[in-house]
């Protein structure tokens, strides 16, 4: 489907080689922010004390934080469970505090705005599970690059697979970049957020290597640098109707999700936009730097017989 065709051909790789400079600088300032900065781990991964509360009636979430924040406390989680009766509450460690001191003090809180709220849990997370879930998360990401790699490596061959691998780790390390320069909540949520920006990118990036696979075919006169050009503006359409409609649904939970979804959300929004980014002037502009031409992608014919080698 397409609300609009381009009949003339944007040069995109006129502008490669400045746009991969801009991208290794964005890049390169990332990995040093990431590496001098650091992360604002959440409690998932630092360790705390985990409360599960229920109210008689529904309750709103907004109302329960301000009551905690009043209590002095700032990187706290405040969800619903099960239905919007219950309640459970996440409270980062406190150096002098022991975890039922900090139950009793945020449970006498919020009995003082409801008497008929009901403490049903608490329970307190040892930082070694954080890293367990820290650990585990780096494996899950390592796993899902691999497993790319391999796949456009079998749908391509080795020069797509390695811009594409690149690509996809340039919206990683930004993502990344961003969370540790404005010390941005980093939590399971937001975890899940980077995996999915990596199936996200390379589903583009995919699309348009396919494309640039089948101007080869077609497109038999023409230079390498006119066949990318030609792949990208085709699939332009199709670009702006899948991220458009995908980027609708992110800032509609950006907006409206709430504190859970906030970081959620952004980390998307960031991917989503720097994915289109890297599938144009990352993957494809390394594919051209790295040589790609048509024999890569296209299996030469016998003049005598007619038949495909291979």
């Amino acid at each position: 489907m397409e609300f609009f065709r381009i009949h003339k051909t944007i040069p995109f790789m006129r502008h490669a080689l400045v746009l991969n400079i801009i991208s290794l600088v964005t890049f390169l300032a990332a990995v040093f922010f990431i590496a001098t900065k650091g992360f604002h781990l959440s409690i998932e991964f630092t360790g705390g004390t985990v409360m599960e509360v229920a109210y008689p009636q529904a309750v709103e979430l907004d109302t329960v934080r301000s009551t905690i924040a009043q209590k002095g406390y700032s990187d706290f989680q405040v969800q619903n469970f099960g239905t919007s009766r219950d309640v459970m509450i996440r409270l980062p460690n406190i150096e002098g505090k022991t975890s039922t001191q900090q139950s009793n003090e945020v449970i006498e809180a919020l009995k003082a705005s409801d008497p008929n709220v009901e403490l049903r849990r608490v329970e307190y997370v040892g930082p070694q599970i954080g890293r367990e879930l820290a650990h585990d998360g780096l494996l899950a990401l390592l796993f899902v690059v691999i497993g790319i790699m391999i796949y456009l490596a079998f749908r391509f061959e080795w020069k797509f697979a390695v811009a594409g691998v690149i690509a996809n780790l340039h919206d990683v390390i930004i993502i990344l970049g961003f969370f540790a320069f404005f010390q941005w909540e980093f939590s399971l949520p937001v975890l899940a957020a980077v995996l999915a920006v990596l199936g996200y990118s390379v589903n583009e990036s995919v699309v348009i290597m396919d494309r640039i696979r089948e101007n080869f075919r077609k497109q038999r006169k023409a230079s390498v640098r006119e066949v990318i050009d030609s792949a990208i503006t085709a699939t332009i359409s199709r670009t702006i109707i899948t991220h458009g409609s995908t980027q609708m649904m992110v800032i509609a939970m950006l907006l409206f999700g709430g504190p859970s979804l906030h970081y959620f959300a952004l980390a998307l929004t960031i991917g989503i936009w720097f994915g289109i980014y890297s599938s144009v002037f990352v993957a494809a502009a390394l594919a051209m730097w790295l040589g790609v031409k048509r024999e890569d992608l296209v299996k030469p014919i016998k003049k005598d017989t007619g038949e495909v080698v291979g």
